[in-house]
This record gives C-alpha cells, structure tokens and sequence, in this order.
C-alpha cells in the first residue's frame, strides 16, 4: 500500500513542476508582461478550448480521449523543458520527449496506456489526435492575441530574438506587422485538414477576443 501511495505522489509531484514552468513563445518575443503562463496553465486552456470548439461544432469522436491526451501531452516537458521549433528539430524532440516521458511514467501502473496514447497524439493519424493537436496549436495562437490586445509585444524590441533569422518568420512578420497575427499565420499549414479551424483562425486574424 505505502509503495503505491508513494509512487502516486512522486508521480504528482514531478507533474506539478509544470506549474512553474514558463512557456517559451511569449519570453522568446520579449513580452512586456509581470507574469507569463505556464504549460500547466497551457494545459487547462487546451482543455477548455477542445471541450467549446467539440460541441460548437459537432464534432463527434470520443471527447474524453481528446481530453485525456491534453492532459498528458506535455508531460516530456517536465524533463526537457518547453523547447521552440529553432531549439531542436521535431524528430529529435520526439525521441527526447519519449525518454523523459518513459522517465516520468517508468513506475505508474498505467505506463503502458498513456504512453500509447502519447504515440497516438504525436501521430496525428486518428481524428482525436489530428482535433487534440489543432487545439494544442490554436491555443497558443489565441494566448499570444491576447498578449498582443494587452500591449505585451513591441516589434521595435525584437534585436536579440532568434526566431527572426528564420526566412519564413521573417516573411509573415513583415506581411502581417503584428507578432500575434504572424504567429497564426506560420501556424496556418497546420490547421489545412479542418475547415472549422481554418475559418476560426481567420476570425482570429480579423478580431479581437
């Protein structure tokens, strides 16, 4: 029994570091703000987001999965931290991301299930998978608008941001003269298989919240 008890409670313990780990998006663009998110915070506001934009539009797979995967999608990050695009490559930040979630999981009975759900997410291949990652994306866009509404972003103080010698980031920020709108539009691609959040990121571009 005590092992148990103990094992839930570390488990617990190491998820609640994501509390206090800030996400990277806004400090990368020098946000002029007291107090930045979390990816814990990052992980309630997909969740919301997932259950409003599910019945909003009729969506009608298997929400609680969706949910259960949110919940755990970020888990890695209590290892490697909340790493940008520029900061490693995609391919490298799922094998990272698989060592420290197998680190994470390694005593929890349920090890096998979660981590097979965290395969199913990162493989955008079911429509819970392909819908989860949609809100994981769209959520951060919706953040950094209303960092932007807030007057948290001056593109005059941008000299020291390595996103910039990206050609393509360049290319929309200069397009779009706004942080916010340039980041939804370098995550447009990603929304291409679902015309619901085509039309919601179109809206996002052309209103405030």
């Amino acid at each position: 029994m005590n092992n148990k008890i103990e094992t839930t409670l570390k488990y617990y313990t190491l998820c609640t570091k994501l509390k206090d780990t800030i996400r990277t998006g806004p400090i990368v663009w020098n946000a002029l703000r007291h107090r930045i998110e979390s990816v814990a915070e990052h992980i309630y506001g997909v969740q919301m987001l997932a259950i409003g934009i599910y019945y909003q539009f009729g969506y009608m797979f298997d929400l609680g999965k969706v949910l259960y995967m949110l919940a755990v999608h970020e888990l890695e990050e209590i290892e490697i931290g909340d790493l940008a695009f520029f900061q490693i490559t995609e391919e490298n930040k799922r094998i990272e991301g698989r060592k420290a979630t197998d680190y994470i999981l390694k005593d929890i009975l349920g090890k096998e299930e979660i981590a097979k759900l965290l395969e199913e997410y990162n493989a955008r291949e079911t429509e819970e998978a392909k819908f989860a990652y949609h809100c994981d994306k769209l959520e951060c866009n919706l953040q950094m608008k209303l960092y932007d509404q807030e007057g948290c972003f001056d593109l005059e103080r941008q000299s020291n941001n390595p996103i910039l010698a990206n050609p393509e980031v360049k290319k929309v920020l200069e397009a779009e003269k706004s942080i916010s709108n340039a980041w939804i539009e370098f995550d447009r691609k990603k929304y291409r298989d679902d015309d619901n959040f085509m039309a919601i990121v179109d809206y996002l571009k052309e209103h405030d919240l």
